[in-house]
């Protein structure tokens, strides 16, 4: 039987154990929260990204979760600067332009801010005259900073972004840093 471990990873935390000797111990890796040997990251998170990242022990499951061709849906919530349009929300469900092709559909919906997000370390940059607003978003693709590119083509760039949901795994409860060992 496989096991998936659900982490919460935590803004600028890098998706890896070990990072490029010219950074000397300057950044945080996954090795600093997950202890556990044999383990493995399903997929990415940008290191400027937070929340639900899968590891497991499983290569062919890591395979299946990583492997775009699985389609696993993927949701996050999307802070972005400006208070978001319909046409915007309508865009991104329909699908983006981005220079290296059209997206798949989005489900895209505008929603008020999480009562229960915790507080991000470093704060995002806050401008008086500007406001923010918060986008629930749910993708079956992975391309390289996807979402962040969607909405800044949409006219609305991305602050934070939390992935708060892979497939049948979400991420509930568990603060930044934390996990949670499942058997599958």
């Amino acid at each position: 039987m496989s096991q998936i471990l659900l982490f919460n990873k935590p803004f600028n935390v890098l998706c890896q154990f070990t990072d490029d000797p010219q950074y000397q111990d300057q950044r945080e890796t996954l090795a600093k929260y997950i202890k556990l040997p044999g383990f493995y990251a399903a997929g990415r998170l940008d290191r400027d990204s937070e929340g639900l990242l899968l590891l497991t022990d499983d290569g062919k499951l890591q395979h299946k979760i990583s492997d775009p061709k699985h389609k696993w849906i993927k949701t996050y919530l999307v802070q972005v600067e400006g208070d978001v349009t319909p046409q915007a929300v309508k865009q991104l469900q329909q699908g983006v332009q981005l220079k290296d092709g059209m997206t798949r559909p989005a489900k895209a919906k505008k929603v008020n801010e999480p009562k229960w997000l915790w507080d991000r370390n470093p704060p995002i940059r806050e401008r008086k005259n500007i406001p923010t607003s918060w986008i629930e978003m749910t993708i079956t693709e992975g391309k390289n900073r996807q979402v962040r590119r969607m909405t800044a083509a949409v006219g609305f760039p991305t602050l934070r972004l939390i992935r708060i949901r892979i497939g049948d795994f979400q991420l509930k409860d568990l603060q930044p840093g934390e996990s949670r060992l499942i058997e599958h």
